[in-house]
This record gives structure tokens, C-alpha cells and sequence, in this order.
């Protein structure tokens, strides 16, 4: 017996895995270049937060078409890969189904894999209609274009062909059993596949290649797609259930209060304080007001951006998009998540100590303009709509602060009414001894 197919086997799993796990740090790297904060509050929500929103799909019914062919190719994917680990097993020691001793229940089990098989191969063809032939607006705003556009498709036919694969190995694997081919016991269901079958050559040594073939491209398919999972909005499939944890859990419309301005009122309060004093830390201890780039940040955030799938449901209920305005919640999240890859890369090449002494000469305001962080009407229409709970308006608000206390950019209008806050008590351009007359009109 040759051990070579065992021995190529474990070469390409080693190496899938191995680079797997080597993207998988330098994602938790990136993620954790951002500043630290406390989401551990309120565990039981939080419990409850990620299995009825990443693991229950309960924001995704919202809209019921997308979101029932979401969750048969969410089911489908999860349930299907069970048979991942027969295939891992059969590939290191040679052995073929080597669940088949469970009988019945093995019977049932792929039986139920081939059905959910045909039925993901059906949600992804009404998916790719609904996107290329419906042409549904959310998927076609102008941010959707090369990567982003072709990112989707990608994901699409790679589905199709895993199922396709999967169903083509169980085919000619049954017709070789009802030749009583050698080493292809009478084990499993096959409700879908019996009729591919009758498609097949009936040839034995053909369909053992056909098998064969099929089986190897089908694992090393699946590698792929794991690897490919970094560079794709689908790397949600792995990061929905952390972030939908870690979410934010104030009420809607409840924003925090920045330390730093904080720790700045109290100073001015404080009669015994020297405001000319230098920092404890030095000049490291003097805190920036909000953000400017992805360092920023707070690690949910960055998490939240690697996290996007683009589905595009935040921009097509954002008022400001509606009206035409420069704002998509959803380019906000590609931009953060491309400008942190930006960053992960020089920190690569130079490391992080370098990067955040001297910096790349970029930023995240370059990346977002101000157009767009203005025409934002802090409705939280994004954040509610969200099927995995990720908060563009967060970032947002972190991108005006830096604006208006670091940079006094803050639209004309706006300093207006700062204007008359702070000399007349209101927004309005009357003199606080007049704010009543109108009572007298």
C-alpha cells in the first residue's frame, strides 16, 4: 500500500492550517493595535446578544427573502463541514468513510448533507440573480466596485463549486458501490446524488477518478476558502459572534463622555491645580480627542471593521445617503478596515514601534472626508439596521471630536451655535436679556 496520497495530504493540510493560523494573528495583531476598553459588563446579555443575533440570525429575517437563503447557506456551511472531519480522518490514514459504522444514523446524516447541499446551490443562484440580473441597489453604490464587487461573486461561485464538488464525490462514490467496486462499502444516502449518478460514465475506473478527483478538490477547496476568509467581507463568518458579543450595550442615542475632556473640566475646577504643569508620563500622558486614524480607536471598533460584510442594509436605511448626501455607513467600515490593513503592513515592514513614533505620514481623515463625516445626522438608523451589531456611528463621532477640539474644523454653522452657547447661554444670536421677548410679541 502506498502512503504518499497520506503523506501529500498532511503536507496540504499542514500548510492550509499553518497559514491559517499565521493570518489569524496578524489579525488579532491589527485588531489589537487599537486603544483598550472595558466590554465585559453585563455577561449574560452578552450571551444572549450572540446566540440570537450571530448564532440565531435573528436581525438577518428582518428582511425575510435575503434572510432565509442566509441562514440555509449559514446552516448548510456549518453542517455540511461535520463531514470535513470524516474527510481529514480518511485523508491521513487512508481509510474511506470511516463513519460508516454509525449505519442508520450515518445514513441520515449524508443524506441531510446532500439536501442542504442542493439547497445552498439554489439560495447562492437566487443570490447571484438578485445581485447581477435584479441589480438590488444596495449591492451597486459606488464604493461597490472592483475588489469589493468582485469579492462577492468570488464567494458566490466558490460556493457553488464546494457544493458541486461535494455532490459530484457522493455520485460517482454510490454508483462505484452499486458496482461493488473494492473499497466502496455500501454506506450512506445519497437522495440527490442517485440521479447525478445516472449522468456518469458508467466506467469503473473512470468514476474511481472522477471520485477520487472530486474528493481532493473539494478539501483543498475548502483550505482555500479558509485562507481566503482573511482578505473577505466573509471573514464575518468567524468575527459575527465576538463582535455581536462585545457590542455595544448602552441605549441607542447614549454617547460616551471622552476621558481626556473629562480629566481637562476637572482641571479647570480644580483651584490647587497648576494648568501649566507637564503631565505625569510626560508628553505620552497627554491624551489625543477622538481619532484621526485607526490607532485611535477603540479595538471593538477595528474589530467591527473587520467584521462588515458589506451587505450594504446600513447604507440603504442612512437618511443622509437617502438624500444623496456623500455618506455610506458601509464605505465608513471598508475605509477603517482598509486604512488598518495600511497600517498592519507597514508595521510589517517596520514594526510598530516605528509606526506609532514617526507614523506613515497618512490618516484615517484622509481616507473619510469631511463631507461625509458631517452629513451624518447621528440617527443610528446604521447601527439598528446591522445584522451583526457593528457601530459606524461610533467611529464617526470619534472622527468629528478630532475635527472640532483637535483641528477647530468644524463646519461654519456649527461654530455658530458654539458661539452663541458660549456667549449668549443658547444656540440662538440674542442677548440672554432678550431671550424672553418673544412671550411679549
Amino acid at each position: 500500500m502506498s502512503y504518499l496520497p497520506n503523506i501529500l495530504f498532511a503536507i496540504l493540510l499542514l500548510a492550509g492550517i499553518g497559514f491559517f493560523v499565521k493570518n489569524i494573528r496578524k489579525l488579532s495583531r491589527n485588531i489589537g493595535l487599537g486603544k483598550d476598553i472595558d466590554r465585559t459588563d453585563q455577561s449574560a446579555e452578552r450571551w444572549a446578544n450572540m446566540g440570537r443575533i450571530a448564532l440565531g440570525q435573528s436581525k438577518m429575517v428582518k428582511r425575510p427573502v435575503a434572510g432565509l437563503l442566509h441562514i440555509i447557506v449559514y446552516v448548510g456551511f456549518v453542517i455540511i463541514n461535520i463531514e470535513v472531519l470524516e474527510i481529514i480522518i480518511d485523508g491521513l490514514f487512508g481509510t474511506h468513510r470511516v463513519f460508516a459504522f454509525a449505519g442508520g444514523f450515518y445514513d441520515f446524516l449524508i443524506g441531510s448533507f446532500e439536501i442542504l447541499a442542493f439547497l445552498v446551490l439554489v439560495s447562492v443562484i437566487i443570490f447571484w440573480i438578485r445581485r447581477m440580473i435584479l441589480k438590488i441597489p444596495r449591492f451597486w453604490n459606488k464604493e461597490m466596485t472592483k475588489w469589493p464587487k468582485n469579492d462577492a461573486l468570488y464567494i458566490l461561485y466558490f460556493e457553488v463549486v464546494l457544493m458541486s464538488l461535494f455532490l459530484l464525490m457522493n455520485a460517482s462514490d454510490y454508483a462505484l458501490q452499486q458496482m461493488g467496486a473494492i473499497h466502496y462499502a455500501d454506506a450512506g444516502s445519497f437522495p440527490i446524488s442517485q440521479f447525478i449518478a445516472a449522468w456518469l460514465p458508467q466506467n469503473e475506473l473512470t468514476l474511481f477518478y472522477i471520485e477520487r478527483g472530486s474528493w481532493w478538490l473539494h478539501i483543498t477547496g475548502i483550505l482555500v476558502f479558509l485562507n481566503y476568509l482573511y482578505y473577505s467581507k466573509h471573514l464575518h463568518i468567524l468575527l459575527a459572534f465576538p463582535n455581536t458579543f462585545y457590542a455595544n450595550l448602552w441605549p441607542e442615542g447614549r454617547f460616551d463622555n471622552l476621558a481626556s475632556v473629562t480629566k481637562e473640566v476637572k482641571l479647570m475646577m480644580d483651584p490647587d491645580a497648576d494648568p501649566y504643569a507637564e503631565p505625569e508620563g510626560g508628553d505620552e500622558a497627554i491624551e489625543k480627542f477622538g481619532a484621526s486614524d485607526v490607532i485611535d480607536l477603540n479595538w471593538v471598533q477595528l474589530m467591527n471593521a473587520y467584521t462588515c460584510t458589506e451587505c450594504g442594509r446600513c447604507t440603504s436605511v442612512c437618511p443622509a445617503n437617502q438624500t444623496g448626501k456623500e455618506l455610506s455607513p458601509r464605505a465608513i467600515m471598508m475605509k477603517t478596515r482598509d486604512r488598518l490593513e495600511e497600517v498592519g503592513t507597514y508595521i510589517d515592514e517596520k514594526g510598530e514601534a516605528d509606526f506609532r513614533e514617526n507614523g506613515d505620514g497618512k490618516s484615517l481623515l484622509d481616507t473619510i472626508s469631511a463631507e461625509e463625516i458631517w452629513a451624518c445626522t447621528s440617527c443610528n438608523a446604521c447601527v439598528t439596521e446591522c445584522p451583526i451589531s457593528i457601530d459606524p456611528l461610533s467611529i464617526i463621532i470619534d472622527l468629528r471630536r478630532n475635527l472640532v477640539m483637535e483641528n477647530s474644523a468644524a463646519p461654519q454653522e456649527l461654530n455658530l451655535m458654539m458661539t452663541n452657547v458660549e456667549n449668549n447661554g443658547a444656540p440662538w444670536q440674542y442677548n440672554q436679556m432678550d431671550r424672553l421677548n418673544w412671550k411679549d410679541e
